[in-house]
């Protein structure tokens, strides 16, 4: 892995928008997101909240001073670029930005356009702002993914798309990984990170880990992958280092041939069920977030939690190649079951000499 941890065994936990209006009465509307004095004044609450809960665990670190943070890096959200190509987003109160297909007809954008859209001059107005009063900007902004903002752009279409017509395909997707490019390199020229905003853990490697989304991967064959998308995760994997994948689906291990195949994958997000032997057997180098299910959450015992954990810790078979999160926790789960995480966690770091 080309970084190297400042935490050993790290663990990190996100709350869904309905936790957050619930115990903190944040709303999220899309002044949450835009507003320059919103954004510094509800990620200080945030942090401030963190720390009367759980802060003997290190959270709420940041709550004393306000701070120019652009995104809402204490969510799991995936809007703005897809707002920059066409789509339509809705912001609601106690939920996460909930996209809108743009089912374009045909399969071409033009990436300099994204830059020209009103949602990407309203988002350099937020950080012009707040670069003004403060001086410097911190965090970054979730970019999302290549085949994650097909979908948003083009719809299921877009899964049609890739069986009979590969090539306009694969320029359609160059094109989006353009403006992710151009996206991402100027947020971390100003903040230092880019990814921060698509899974927190990479705070805890000395070097800002560029993670590539790719949530919607359940949906497709690995051939299809190896044959379209690999591309992108190799040409990257070599231009930014650490390079990371983000995949929150089921069956991470489906690709575990082919993820070993990526010249440099520093960073791997598990999802759920995901088989952390095999992905360990294939990437003994790779850094494994191990992801624990907000919704299984809910029903299974302080024990339940707290053996999982063990099991799938024990399973990656590396403490200094490890991480635990949960994302997306709602409001029906209970403190003590997010204390079962951290405090387990913990544990398992003091049995290994930290």
């Amino acid at each position: 892995m080309n970084s190297s941890l400042t935490s050993r065994l790290p663990v990190e936990i996100v709350f869904h928008p309905s936790w957050w209006h619930k115990n903190a009465g944040i709303t999220f509307d899309r002044d949450f997101f835009f507003h320059p004095a919103r954004r510094v004044e509800a990620e200080q609450l945030m942090e401030k909240v963190l720390y009367e809960r759980f802060g003997k665990y290190g959270l709420g670190s940041e709550r004393d001073i306000p701070q120019p943070v652009i995104g809402a890096v204490h969510n799991a959200a995936g809007y703005l670029l897809s707002e920059m190509m066409g789509c339509k987003v809705e912001y609601s109160e106690n939920s996460s930005p909930q996209v809108r297909s743009a089912d374009i007809a045909t399969l071409e954008i033009k990436p300099q356009d994204a830059f020209q859209s009103p949602a990407f001059k309203q988002f350099v107005n937020l950080t012009d702002k707040l670069k003004e009063k403060y001086g410097y900007l911190k965090g970054d902004v979730n970019w999302n993914g290549i085949l994650n903002l097909a979908l948003d752009l083009r719809g299921q279409e877009i899964m049609i798309d890739m069986y009979e017509s590969p090539d306009q395909v694969g320029r359609f997707f160059r094109q989006i990984a353009t403006v992710i490019e151009t996206f991402v390199d100027g947020i971390q020229k100003e903040t230092g990170s880019s990814s921060i905003s698509v899974n927190r853990t990479v705070k805890h490697l000395d070097k800002p880990v560029f993670l590539h989304s790719e949530c919607s991967h359940t949906m497709i064959s690995v051939k299809q992958y190896e044959e379209i998308l690999m591309q992108f995760d190799i040409e990257w994997s070599r231009k930014y280092r650490p390079f990371g994948v983000h995949y929150c689906g089921k069956d991470p291990h489906r690709y575990a041939e082919s993820f070993a195949k990526i010249p440099h994958l520093d960073f791997l997000d598990v999802g759920y069920e995901g088989d952390v032997k095999i992905l360990r057997n294939h990437l003994p180098d790779t850094f494994l977030n191990i992801r624990l299910s907000p919704v299984k959450l809910i029903d299974q015992s302080v024990d339940d939690i707290r053996n999982e954990i063990r099991k799938l810790v024990s399973d990656s078979g590396n403490h200094d190649l490890t991480g635990v999160c949960c994302i997306n926790i709602d409001d029906k789960v209970s403190d003590d079951k997010i204390t079962a995480i951290l405090e387990t966690v913990r544990e398992l770091r003091n049995i290994q000499g930290e």
